[in-house]
Order: structure tokens, then sequence, then C-alpha cells
């Protein structure tokens, strides 16, 4: 069973509290006013693991363009647009994109280690596919899930994004599963991608940070329930 990072398994940490830690983080504590317009516009600014944003300056059309498949173009795309957003905290816009590489900065959805604990038990091996551009398997081991994730397929690895067929495809490879017996559960139409691949698809929508995220239906497509 192939599953999506962001949206399906993990969600990022409520963006005041984002702001609020990255302005720590560079020696400054802002109060809950402040951070609060000031998440609005990074946000809207453009935020990894949020919505896109509607505008994106020249500058940087290319790292966006490039951003899930290359590590430096990631980080240069998201700070700079997080650098587009007028502060008086020096170095928060690297410190936000930093929040993103520590598993502090995310929140597993309630589900998901009951459900990736109940596929382990059964025998179903699981691979992480996602569309990013560092590494999150760290994250797992913070939150110890690492054991119960048999491979990751992460598009600036892989060269692949999806809706890309082959990085469905690479993922099955790196599982030794075969594509028509796989599902693939995601959040968005990139996920849905790998019906192209073979696959079935499972598309739920995306909860709040840490509360359930409809996994369940997995397990039932799976044959994991009572």
């Amino acid at each position: 069973m192939l599953f999506d990072f962001h949206g399906t398994l993990a969600q990022v940490e409520d963006p005041i509290q984002w702001v609020q830690a990255a302005a720590v983080a560079c020696g400054h504590e802002l109060e809950r006013g402040k951070a609060t317009m000031l998440a609005d516009r990074l946000v809207m600014a453009g935020r990894a693991g949020g919505p896109l944003p509607a505008r994106v300056p020249p500058q940087l059309a290319e790292h966006w363009a490039d951003r899930d498949l290359y590590a430096h173009s990631h980080r240069a795309a998201f700070t700079g647009l997080a650098a587009t957003v007028p502060t008086e905290v020096e170095g928060l816009a690297e410190a936000l994109y930093d929040r993103l590489l520590s598993a502090e900065g995310w929140l597993p959805y309630a589900d998901t280690e009951p459900t990736l604990r109940t596929l382990h038990d059964a025998g179903i091996k699981v691979a992480v596919v996602s569309n990013i551009g560092f590494d999150i398997r760290p994250h797992f081991a913070t939150w110890g899930l690492d054991s119960m994730i048999d491979a990751f397929a992460l598009s600036y690895e892989v060269g692949r994004v999806k809706p890309d067929p082959a990085i469905f495809l690479r993922a099955c490879g790196m599982l030794g599963a075969d594509p028509e017996r796989t599902l693939m559960v995601g959040d968005t139409p990139a996920d849905a991608g790998a019906v192209k691949a073979g696959l079935a698809a499972l598309v739920l929508p995306a909860s709040e940070p840490g509360r359930p995220n409809g996994l369940t239906a997995a397990l039932a497509l799976a044959g994991c329930t009572d």
C-alpha cells in the first residue's frame, strides 16, 4: 500500500505556532496578535505544506517549478516567498523553513499510527510517496513510525513528481508489489494519478492537524478490519 505524506499521514503545524516557534529560534518572542497577522501574510505568500501562492515572483519562478525535484530549489522557493513578507525578525524566512525539516513542525494524524501498525502487523508492505524537496525519514523516526514504513519514494530523490505514473511504479518496485494489487491513499488529484499506473486510489479530504483523517477506510479496502 502507498501513502501520501502531507495531508494524508501528517499535517503542518498551526500557522501561528509555526511563526512563534521560528521567531523564538531567531531570538524573538512575538505576542499572539502580531504572530497572527504575520502568519496570515506568510500563508498567503506561500507556505510549504499550505495553499499554493496566488503569485510567484519572477525571480523565484525557476525554483518554484523545480521545488519538488531539487532540495536547493525547494528551500530557495519557500524562503524566497517568506522573504517577500516584511518583518522585523532577522532570519525569520530561514527559521520558518527549518521548522519543516523538524518533526516538531508537523503533526501526524490521530489515526496514522494505528493504521500503519495494523497494516504492518498484517504483513502488508507500505511505502510513502511524496512530492517533496527534503528527507522526511527522520520525521517518521522521531514519531516512532519508521519501522512501519518499508520504502520512501520522494520526488526529489526519484526525479519524478506526482501525478507522473513513474513515481508510483517506482514505489511499487521498491516494495516488490504488483501495481494492479496496490492501493494509493492520498488527498489530492495528483495522488489519484496512480490510476494511470494501474493502481487503485483512495482520495481522502485532509483534516486539521492531529485529528483523525479517515485512514481506517484504507484498512477496510485492504481487508484488515474485523
